[in-house]
């Protein structure tokens, strides 16, 4: 059993102010993999003031050196990716051969990604006798998830630090270990003190105590919707900038002319991937009445595919669930729409053969009204529910009618077709056809899924600000302008 007693501050391993300590719980066998320190208001404080004491200097390195500083930790992170792997697969339970692909691989193209945007990126722009230049935001609490955890710390403190922001990070308590690992690899590669710190704790205690710092400038939240309403209200105390990256309940529209078995099929990968712990799963499959009948049949039977069983044994494409209440709540689910819906496969009760782990059914509902609970409300788990609808104006009103807007997609015969439907619906993210996700392209929610976005040079302006110079006359050359070594033009590199 691992022992993390310590915090990362200020460029130091440091012991938290307090003595209380969170366990971490193995989710396919149920038992304390490790222990985590769980800081407090003292820690939290600790670990802004560190953040802001770096700042005017991180802030003011050429993008060349911070780029430097990224590839750095991707390399670092390739060096240690199979222990991340194995680290992810059993705090989330995904799959070890998944976990490798997805939890790790997409932090190191993440941050190789924001190695290079470091320095591509249009730090400057003239208009007319003004030139607009941008600048890093300032110290940010970057507050993470259990689904998708390097994935998510990555997309924000990789884009932070290529902004100039100096970054406080507070991993989810239930799968934090890899954040640990990700600490001792930027100390490793000599980030300066101060501009990457680590706490742990809960939400209620110590992240309250960040989003609500007066030396903080902007939080970046991905969780659910409830939690991100309450850092929306601490943190509008202090007028800080907030991006949040919240729930899903996004809609598969299969059309009419659309390739029925690959729609399915790539409807359940979208909505089963990751046991359902996926923010952006398409968890409700609109097809036209007509169709429901052989839709039905098509998903019960590719369900049957979706094995459940240990992350470690090599077979099973479904793991377990994060811990014992996300199941208990899925559970609860699941019984709920069986008061509200036909059962079609699966059900609360454990897979055979797996009473041990959180570990639950692979859960089909159909004829599901669209006002359900269960097409309302997200599960967080392998649950789809079926929708049947008359016409395209249907589709797209079901599709639009709940309060989230995060992703979905389209499925037609014809890619023009299904992009005329596409962008009708409000959600931030539409697959056309099967469409692959982009690592690069932006990500995030309309309505109460969020605002904001994560991904691509898109998350990396979510942590710039405009500053407008004016001049007299329209200025010829911009003065600062990093050249091929990132220095400015006429003057020294900063750091």
């Amino acid at each position: 059993m691992q022992v993390r007693d310590s915090f990362y501050i200020d460029g130091k391993w440091v012991q938290p102010s307090g003595r209380k300590t969170i366990d971490v719980i193995n989710a396919s066998t149920e038992e304390v993999m490790a222990t985590i320190p769980a800081g407090d208001e003292i820690d939290a404080d600790r670990a802004v003031a560190a953040a802001r004491s770096a700042f005017d200097m991180w802030s003011t390195t050429t993008p060349v050196t911070r780029g430097a500083f990224l590839k750095k930790i991707q390399e670092g992170l390739k060096a240690r990716s199979e222990e991340l792997a194995k680290t992810i697969a059993a705090e989330v339970g995904m799959p070890l051969k998944l976990s490798a692909q997805i939890q790790v691989g997409s932090p190191i193209a993440n941050f190789g990604y924001y190695a290079k945007q470091a320095t591509a990126f249009p730090w400057e722009e003239t208009t007319g006798n003004s030139r607009v230049v941008r600048e890093a935001v300032g110290v940010v609490v970057c507050i993470t998830p259990w689904n998708y955890p390097l994935h998510q710390i990555a997309a924000k403190v990789a884009a932070a630090l290529a902004a100039g922001c100096t970054v406080v990070l507070k991993p989810s308590e239930v799968a934090p270990l890899n954040a640990f690992i990700l600490a001792e690899i930027i100390d490793s590669v000599g980030v300066p003190a101060g501009v990457f710190n680590l706490v742990s704790g809960t939400g209620p205690e110590i992240g309250e105590a960040l989003v609500r710092h007066p030396d903080v400038d902007m939080i970046s939240f991905t969780g659910s919707t409830r939690a991100g309403k309450r850092i929306s209200e601490v943190a509008a105390a202090t007028v800080k900038r907030v991006a949040l990256e919240l729930g899903g309940k996004s809609a598969s529209v299969i059309l009419d002319d659309a390739d029925l078995p690959a729609a399915v099929k790539g409807t359940l990968n979208a909505c089963f991937l990751n046991s359902g712990q996926t923010c952006s799963a398409h968890t409700r499959m609109l097809v036209p009445e007509s169709r429901y009948e052989e839709a039905a049949k098509l998903a019960v039977d590719i369900a049957q595919n979706f094995t459940v069983g240990d992350p470690f044994g090599g077979s099973a494409r479904l793991g377990p669930l994060i811990s014992e209440a996300q199941r208990d709540r899925v559970r609860t689910y699941i019984r709920k729409g069986m008061e509200e819906a036909e059962l079609l496969c699966g059900g609360p009760d454990a897979p055979s053969g797996l009473d041990k782990g959180y570990y639950v059914q692979p859960t089909i509902f159909g004829r599901v009204k669209p006002d359900a609970t269960i097409a309302q409300e997200e599960i967080f788990g392998p649950v789809l529910s079926i929708i049947t609808y008359r016409d395209e104006e249907e589709a797209v009103r079901i599709a639009n009618g709940t309060p989230y807007g995060l992703a979905g997609g389209v499925w037609s015969g014809s890619d023009d077709r299904a992009q005329g439907i596409a962008r009708r619906l409000r959600t931030g993210q539409v697959d056309i056809n099967g469409g692959a996700f982009n690592l690069f392209a932006p990500f995030g929610g309309y309505k109460q899924s969020g605002r904001g976005r994560e991904m691509g040079p898109y998350g990396m302006e979510e942590f710039l600000e405009y500053k407008s110079l004016q001049f007299k006359q329209a200025p010829v050359a911009a003065a600062v302008a990093p050249t091929a070594d990132g220095v400015g033009a006429g003057g020294k590199a900063p750091y």
